[in-house]
């Protein structure tokens, strides 16, 4: 009885986190807006907008509220490039859905209009987000229509309430996500002592480490399987697709991961000595 309820509050959770996402979630429908942001489809009015920008090391990156596809290259300098594509039906749809751009040295924001008219609601806008930024930042990415791949980040990322699959090369420090709609695959480089944080996810999650660690690893409310391929991993008490408890090396970094709709897996990344 108890396992069913673990399972029906995980599965809730995963329900929550997807309705949180600005549009209509699925795994096929976020597939399908991937190909239609890549394709633009039908939408034959465009605006491009190119700007750069320099952050200082550590700076703080957000990108949100953007319905398309975002795409985060890492550099070693401090220059920023972003690089925005608007896609619409016609000229006057392009006056709607605007994404705006603030900056300072050490903060970069790209951001989607918070439209509230119903005018704008009938208007057919997508986003494509192109950037290049420094590797030192502290990265978030919410509200996202469409996949997100993001870089070596030398810093920690969060990533939330997005409609579609999620790729990020490396993170450094504390990762959090949440609200994703599609698969994870992350690696992480160097764990914070506030360690992972990721919940409600309506896809597979894999965590790639490229080297030994030392945590504490919770698993709940997950529809599906858990593999921990990693060296010295003790498990602690009945294994179950809801409830998996281990530590890793000796312990200590919390790693929590709950309302999962699909399998977690953690592994060391591919190369790593």
């Amino acid at each position: 009885m108890r396992k069913r309820i673990n399972r029906l509050i995980g599965l809730s959770l995963v329900a929550i986190f997807a309705l949180a996402v600005a549009y209509q979630p699925s795994k096929a429908s976020a597939q399908k807006h991937d190909r239609d942001h890549d394709s633009s489809g039908d939408l034959q009015e465009r605006e491009e907008i190119r700007q750069s920008y320099e952050l200082s090391p550590g700076a703080t990156v957000e990108v949100e509220g953007i319905n398309g596809t975002v795409d985060i290259e890492t550099t070693n300098g401090q220059m920023a490039e972003v690089h925005i594509l608007r896609f619409a039906a016609t000229k006057d749809d392009l006056n709607y859905h605007k994404i705006l751009i603030e900056h300072s040295g050490n903060r970069l924001v790209v951001r989607g209009e918070n439209e509230r008219e119903r005018a704008s609601r009938s208007r057919k806008v997508r986003h494509r987000v192109t950037m290049k930024i420094p590797r030192r930042v502290d990265l978030t990415t919410s509200g996202v229509n469409g996949r997100v791949n993001i870089g070596e980040v030398d810093g920690p990322v969060k990533v939330s309430g997005v409609n579609g699959k999620v790729n990020v090369g490396q993170a450094v420090g504390y990762t959090e996500l949440s609200g994703i709609n599609g698969s994870v695959t992350i690696t992480i480089a160097q764990l914070s002592p506030r360690g992972i944080d990721a919940s409600g996810i309506n896809g597979r999650v894999e965590f790639r480490f490229t080297e030994d660690i030392n945590a504490d690893l919770d698993v709940t409310g997950i529809n599906g399987s858990v593999q921990a391929d990693m060296p010295n991993v003790t498990v602690f008490g009945k294994i179950s697709r809801d409830n998996f408890r281990a530590k890793i090396g000796s312990g200590g970094t919390p790693i929590q991961v709950s309302g999962i709709n699909g399998g977690v897996r953690i592994s060391r990344a591919t190369g790593a000595n």
